[in-house]
């Protein structure tokens, strides 16, 4: 038998239709309980605390218990990017719900990839920060040049603060609906939380759409060239 990482063992994980609309509905970075998530699977709760526990066993989600409840949420930012990159794979293939709504060209205009900004969005926002010459590389080596350090320092970024965390400051991560990266790591997710604090930004966890007002919309335009 080869070594190496068992990616079977994880993608059969992910493979089954409850437990991939299990990990899809936690992509809005909110923690649900059980009930919530086995209605959003369409089993029941029975159903659904057995696939948690595999997920859990799996090391895809982190269970916390707050008072009576359980809540679960995807395990850390390398799911979701996995996640996100199967949603884009599974578009390039054709492989695609048949039915379609009026959110969803809101979904592929801006959402929330976890706890950073996706879709159109959030490509536009990469392309800008590294078109400035503020990121330096691509894939797993993006930097933070001197200027974008400056930069998102004045943007009101606690820069000193993601500097001394261990989690990864840049990452790129392949967007499903443009087909082109956006910036996760947790200066992404840094950023998303300044727009929201600036109001440019109202996420709508539930469906995971980023509504931007127009005021924040004319100011990200502005910022984000």
């Amino acid at each position: 038998m080869k070594e190496g990482p068992d990616i079977v063992r994880i993608a059969s994980l992910i493979g089954d239709p409850a437990r991939a609309n299990i990990l899809t509905a936690l992509m809005g970075g909110k923690a649900l309980t059980a009930s919530e998530l086995a209605a959003e699977a369409g089993v029941t709760l029975q159903t659904a605390s057995s696939h948690l526990s595999k997920l859990d066993k799996g090391g895809l989600l982190r269970p916390r218990k707050q008072g009576r409840h359980k809540y679960f949420s995807l395990a850390d930012d390398s799911v979701a990017e996995a996640l996100e990159g199967l949603m884009g794979l599974a578009a390039r293939s054709g492989h695609l719900r048949t039915r379609t709504g009026p959110k969803d060209e809101a979904l592929r205009q801006a959402r929330v990839c976890y706890n950073h900004l996706a879709g159109a969005k959030g490509v536009q926002l990469l392309s800008a920060m590294q078109s400035r010459g503020f990121i330096d590389g691509e894939g797993e080596t993006l930097s933070l040049t001197d200027a974008g350090e400056a930069f998102v320092s004045d943007f009101g970024v606690d820069l000193p603060t993601l500097q001394s965390n261990r989690s990864p400051l840049c990452r790129e991560c392949l967007d499903w609906s443009e087909r082109r990266s956006h910036l996760a790591g947790s200066l992404g997710r840094a950023l998303f939380t300044r727009f929201e604090a600036l109001g440019w930004t109202r996420c709508d966890r539930n469906t995971r759409v980023v509504h931007f007002s127009a005021d924040g919309a004319r100011e990200f335009q502005e910022t984000f060239l």
